[in-house]
């Protein structure tokens, strides 16, 4: 495998905004340049336009989860619909509406401010390499049915049509479920309606504090500060290392992926996907996969990684055993593929919650705002979380704070080495359940009924 350890997203990322110098005033400072700060930032403005808004990213923007994940857009706010059911079975439509609205609306944000972001509404393919998973397909066609999502269950011939490998038994196809995107290109798509709002971007500025200051707080860099009302956190599975506190509520779990060549048309040939939809496994342990715009294959996912302590950092970011692993399930799903290299790969930490949605929070007495925890389906869902962060700073009579998703905290972690023993036994367990037919043993059937997981 020869190539670059680097997100193909972050290629065209380079620092555009000026660190911060010396003092400053504003009425919100958000820390964290990735979809929520960014979000966050136009949200504010479209609602407020005199506001004073400074973002504050100790890298580029992006440079987290948002310019490293997979570039899956789903319309989902809980984290598929199951998942929903089971935390939010009485506001699960109206969780539904919110998810269809919100993805609407970037779709249409996209298109009007001319972000050139590949953003294709193609749906998503559950597909099942086992008989146990057949199963649960069928199952799960029923229930999106029944909440009036359009859905077609594909056997193996028509499923081998769409996209075709050996290993392939039926698939689940969700026309509406959402689409691709480039996340690179869509951060900085945001990141340039910002400036144009007037909204202050200072990136290569790393936050080392956070400090109230009378009614407002202090937000302090390695070059200057911020004093300003309020501020909003937006640095997802880096939370813990700016407010610590916010560790509690998520684990920072790290995800692998590789991408391949371009592939040559006489190579793509020999799969189909003409239809360009995104593609998951229907185990436990999962690969996600698409096509780039310039006909690469991304594959990543399957192998979820805990470093004790709730470790962070580029140290962590890479991990031979994963990519490797990667590489050999590639070729067991693409045999047709077998001359096509790898020529990228990157990794990066996703926060998850214990119920794999986002989860929300104050500190300081209210004067910083947090949403973090999207377990990798943040893409959309960090636009939602935007406008209940806005909520709570201009509008805290909104509805939209009364969702129980948004007012109720998932169970917490325990602390070390209780969480990180925790984490070990379940990815045992969900690898043990993938390998006898799906069925859950006692350690996971336990988590189920206290509503606890742990995912990527």
């Amino acid at each position: 495998m020869t190539g670059r350890g680097v997100s193909t997203w972050l290629d065209a990322s380079a620092p555009t905004g000026p660190p911060l110098r010396g003092e400053r005033r504003a009425d919100v400072v958000v820390v964290g340049g990735g979809f929520t700060g960014l979000w966050t930032a136009l949200e504010l403005t479209s609602r407020a336009p005199h506001l004073e808004v400074v973002v504050l990213e100790a890298e580029v923007l992006g440079y987290g989860a948002s310019g490293r994940n997979g570039g899956f857009v789903d319309p989902s706010l809980t984290h598929g619909l199951h998942n929903g059911l089971a935390h939010f079975p009485d506001e699960i439509d109206e969780l539904i509406r919110e998810g269809a609205t919100n993805y609407a609306e970037i779709v249409a944000f996209v298109r009007d401010h001319a972000i050139d972001a590949h953003l294709n509404s193609v749906g998503v393919i559950d597909v099942a390499t086992e008989p146990w998973q057949v199963a649960d397909l069928e199952e799960g066609a029923e229930v999106h049915q029944r909440v009036g999502e359009r859905v077609e269950l594909l056997d193996r011939e028509r499923m081998r049509k769409q996209v075709d490998s050996p290993t392939y038994l039926a698939g689940l196809h969700r026309p509406e479920a959402g689409g691709t995107v480039d996340p690179g290109a869509l951060v900085r798509g945001l990141g340039r309606v910002a400036r144009d709002r007037g909204v202050a971007i200072h990136e290569q500025t790393r936050v080392t504090g956070i400090a109230r200051h009378g009614t407002g707080v202090r937000v302090v860099t390695a070059g200057g500060e911020v004093v300003a009302d309020q501020a909003v956190l937006a640095t997802n599975a880096y939370s813990h290392k700016v407010l610590r506190r916010t560790g509690t509520w998520f684990v920072p779990v790290y995800d692998q992926v590789l991408v391949t060549a371009p592939l040559t048309a006489e190579q793509l040939a020999r799969i189909g996907w003409e239809g360009r939809q995104g593609l998951g496994d229907a185990a436990n342990q999962f690969h996600y996969y698409r096509l780039t715009p310039d006909d690469r294959i991304l594959w990543g996912g399957y192998d979820a990684i805990y470093r004790y302590g709730n470790k962070v950092g580029p140290a962590y970011d890479h991990r031979r055993a994963t990519y490797d692993l990667l590489a050999r399930n590639f070729r067991r799903t693409f045999p047709q593929l077998d001359d096509v290299p790898f020529e990228r790969w990157w990794g990066g930490p996703i926060a998850t919650t214990t119920r794999f949605t986002v989860t929300f929070g104050e500190e300081l007495g209210g004067r910083v705002s947090w949403a973090l925890g999207y377990t990798g389906l943040g893409v959309a869902t960090t636009r939602f979380a935007a406008k209940v962060l806005a909520d709570k700073l201009l509008d805290p009579s909104s509805p939209r704070l009364d969702l129980r998703l948004v007012r109720s905290k998932p169970v917490p972690f325990p602390p070390e080495p209780l969480r990180w023993a925790g984490v070990a036994m379940t990815r045992r367990a969900i690898a043990r359940a993938d390998r006898n037919e799906g069925r859950r043993g006692p350690w996971l059937t336990t988590l189920d009924r206290f509503g606890i997981g742990f995912d990527s």
